[in-house]
């Protein structure tokens, strides 16, 4: 049966963005450039956190497109495409995460190389401190206080609470991508919570705003 006779999938009636995965398994360049365009400021936000710069988030962030071009010959739709992609952009950090620790290396940041999208942490912060600053600076301070208290949490309950809280996945979708049961997701999420409830506590009721326990001297990027 040829591909245009077939019966379509599950994911192909559902999400655009599989059929336009399909249409670069069969080398269609424009349709990957238009996957790029979509999705490649919601990689770079999740790897931010996940890099010691952002020099580096960046180049995660090639790498993870270069991973899907390389892989689109064997790709099947068995999953939306958000969900597939950041499996790649978890493999992606996991394998920096552990080559960094080999390397026993410390990186330190001076600047932002670049403007990074973070409306998704706009959200988070405001859900969490129950308010909403009106002014650009408040805005800012907020962004760099959520950012300081992720460094709080281990490698998997960021990754986690990044894909739950700034990517909107179901329990369902973020155990997918990150190789676990739906049960281990909740309880990932769960200890988060408590540890970011924590960490966030003193700056909400004193204004003393958590310190960062990354060591990389984190930055917060100018708004577009």
């Amino acid at each position: 049966m040829a591909p245009a006779d077939r019966p379509l999938g599950r994911y192909e009636l559902r999400d655009p963005d599989v059929r336009l995965m399909l249409q670069v398994r069969d080398d269609d360049a424009a349709a990957f450039e238009e996957l790029m365009l979509r999705y490649q400021h919601r990689v770079l936000r999740v790897l931010e956190h996940l890099a010691p710069s952002p020099s580096e988030a960046e180049d995660l962030a090639q790498e993870v497109f270069l991973r899907v071009f390389r892989a689109r010959k064997s790709y099947t739709p068995d999953a939306k495409f958000s969900t597939w992609l950041f499996t790649i952009v978890h493999h992606v950090a996991s394998n920096a995460r552990r080559k960094r620790a080999n390397r026993q290396e410390v990186q330190l940041v001076s600047s932002p190389s670049g403007q990074v999208e973070l409306g998704g942490m706009d959200q988070w912060a405001q859900a969490t401190s129950g308010v909403m600053p009106s002014r650009v600076m408040a805005r800012l301070e907020m962004r760099e206080v959520v950012r300081a208290a992720l460094t709080h949490l281990n490698p998997r309950q960021r990754m986690a609470v990044l894909l739950n809280k700034f990517e909107g996945m179901s329990y369902a979708d973020i155990a997918q991508t990150m190789g676990t049961s739906v049960q281990a997701v909740k309880s990932l999420l769960a200890r988060a919570r408590l540890t970011l409830k924590e960490v966030l506590e003193p700056y909400l009721s004193q204004g003393r705003r958590p310190r960062d326990s990354s060591g990389t001297g984190r930055w917060t990027p100018v708004p577009s």
